[in-house]
């Protein structure tokens, strides 16, 4: 089992999105980047587990853990005319942009804040992608020793 992280806007869908879909499961559409495309289609598979990250919001942080219960497949959002994430040039003989679906596994009991990631960012959490500098990605790897860190955290 690998480990992710998987940012989104919480007013855009966040945790409590998520927690009230039925069977708490959803696809992770939207994603237009190409390095992250390449991770949700080809590295994240069944049974991975990625924390939930709240961004671009006033207090980003991890809010929660999700398993991914379906591995990459076409994001039929692209296909869709009137949906925000809709692309033209993405065509379902000819894919440009992949998803994966997720269930949520569990809320965790606080928000783990981005300010308390940082504040490990010189020792165990000193590789974590989420704090480099200039990274944007919505998908990152997290190695097993940071994931356990962070659960430490909670």
């Amino acid at each position: 089992m690998n480990h992710w992280l998987l940012k989104s806007e919480p007013d855009t869908f966040g945790i409590d999105h998520l927690a009230k879909l039925p069977g708490k499961t959803t696809s992770w559409e939207g994603v237009r980047n190409y390095q992250a495309r390449n991770m949700l289609r080809d590295e994240l598979k069944k049974g991975d587990e990625a924390f939930f990250y709240h961004s671009s919001c006033a207090t980003p942080g991890i809010a929660g853990i999700v398993r991914v219960v379906r591995g990459g497949y076409p994001d039929a959002s692209a296909f869709d005319r009137k949906s925000p994430y809709h692309d033209p040039d993405s065509r379902p003989d000819a894919p440009r942009w992949y998803t994966v679906d997720v269930k949520l596994v569990r809320k965790l009991k606080r928000l783990i804040p981005l300010e308390e990631l940082q504040a490990h960012a010189a020792g165990a959490l000193r590789e974590l992608r989420i704090l480099k500098r200039g990274n944007r990605l919505s998908v990152t790897p997290v190695s097993r020793a940071e994931w356990d860190f962070v659960l430490t955290l909670e």
